[in-house]
């Protein structure tokens, strides 16, 4: 056995306390060939482009063997909601009320101001909601049902005025149906049977009958993803979503078996989706390791669970609280359990994660259902800068300022010196006569 040390987001040591001793380490050895994967996309991207409408619809059929209408119609929708169960629809508002509240008391939150930072200067910024929206919902296998509130149900909490939505085709009859349900419940104004990147580039070119939109979001596999990557800068994106992580944050005060039955939870996703627990008692690492490997015996999806906790799963033990959170803000990971004596401790001093449960009351399977907090999150370490989806990432925030002729006049001389220092010499005009204007005031 090893002993590592951890290293920031900088790549400095981060002492003495951040010695760990791996029980279990990651073993992939093989990784999706990105330069491929960015190839085949820059070419999707590119015939659309140029042939719109007959490259959607080649690569839908060609892809997902979809022929039929894209945009499904009023009456398409209301026969497959006539078909589901009650509870399926009082379970999906349950969790598009907890989504949409939270995301309502984010927007609160964000206050509009002005103020006189001057005399006769006058600053202010205001939020805006970006006004076309477009919302991706993957298919595969496990359609994510509630991403539809994530991403449909907060824009229009934030005030999007027009949102139009994309799922693949899951068999001859279209959409999977509770999908269909999630993404006409949360609020589209336009749904289109339409996955992949013929569905982003539909969106972002208005292709197929839709109208372009200034932003896509949305989950995906690693083609819808980079998709987003290249056509960011001809729209807006949330983020840039990987396989999903989960990291556990544990002390021999936690149930070893609880703690295992929540990395396994997030481990059947993919397997490509790292699981991480990060402990600081060497024992309690090994009885969970011992866990997840008698788990694995009888869990319905050990297929795909077993092959990632195998290339991806690590168990890693260190001295103390303090390496602890060293350690789990080197992950970054997207999600973040804590399960130990010191919750508040941890809570009030970690830095890199998506988003954090804490206590062993909840679990990532609340967040990602709809507890109420959004469950797009960054991946990869992109925690290390930047959160998750809420309503703040529909809304733009913009500057204004207004002067008095005073304030004018006093303020040219200042950015006229500075103007000239640079050689914008016509800036520097703009400037002047600003003050020659207004110099009799």
């Amino acid at each position: 056995m090893k002993t590592f040390t951890f290293y920031g987001s900088k790549f400095e040591p981060l002492g003495a306390n951040a010695m760990a001793t791996f029980i279990k380490r990651a073993e992939a050895t093989t990784k999706q060939r990105r330069a491929d994967v960015e190839e085949t996309v820059r070419d999707m991207i590119a015939d659309i482009a140029e042939r719109r409408d007959a490259g959607v619809r080649g690569y839908a059929e060609t892809l997902d063997g979809w022929t039929e209408e894209f945009r499904v119609s009023r009456d398409q929708i209301a026969k497959v909601g006539a078909r589901l169960p009650g509870t399926f629809k009082e379970d999906f508002a349950v969790c598009r009320r907890q989504v949409q509240d939270f995301a309502k008391r984010q927007r609160e939150s964000l206050i509009e101001i002005e103020a006189e930072v001057a005399p006769g200067v006058t600053l202010g910024h205001k939020h805006i909601p970006v006004r076309y929206v477009g919302c991706y919902i993957p298919g595969g296998k496990y359609p994510l049902i509630s991403a539809a509130i994530m991403s449909i149900g907060t824009a229009r909490v934030a005030g999007v005025e027009s949102i139009v939505s994309c799922a693949p085709p899951r068999d001859k009859d279209g959409i999977f149906g509770p999908t269909l349900y999630a993404l006409d419940a949360a609020g589209a104004d336009e749904i289109y049977c339409l996955g992949g990147v013929q569905a982003l580039c539909s969106m972002a070119f208005g292709c197929v009958g839709m109208a372009p939109v200034d932003m896509i979001t949305g989950p995906g596999n690693a083609y819808v993803s980079e998709a987003k990557r290249q056509l960011f800068g001809d729209v807006g994106i949330d983020l840039l979503a990987g396989p999903t992580e989960i990291c556990v944050i544990a002390d021999e005060s936690a149930d070893p078996s609880l703690v295992a039955t929540d990395l396994l939870g997030q481990a059947e996703h993919g397997p490509d989706s790292p699981a991480w627990l990060v402990t600081t008692s060497e024992t309690f690492g090994r009885a969970v390791l011992a866990e997840v490997e008698r788990q694995l015996e009888t869990l319905p999806t050990k297929d795909i669970a077993a092959a990632s906790w195998r290339d991806h799963g690590e168990i890693v033990a260190v001295a103390d609280d303090d390496a602890a959170i060293a350690a789990s803000d080197a992950y970054a990971p997207e999600h973040l359990e804590v399960m130990t004596r010191r919750d508040d401790y941890y809570l009030a001093n970690l830095r890199n994660y998506g988003s954090l449960f804490v206590g062993e009351e909840t679990t990532v399977a609340y967040g990602d259902k709809g507890i109420g907090t959004n469950h797009t999150l960054p991946t990869a370490k992109a925690a290390r800068y930047t959160g998750g989806l809420w309503v703040g990432k529909f809304l733009k925030t913009v500057t204004y300022q207004r002067m008095t002729r005073a304030a004018s006049r006093d303020f040219a001389p200042v950015a006229a010196r500075l103007c000239e220092a640079e050689g914008l010499l016509a800036h520097k005009i703009t400037a002047d006569v600003r003050g020659a204007r207004f110099a009799s005031g």
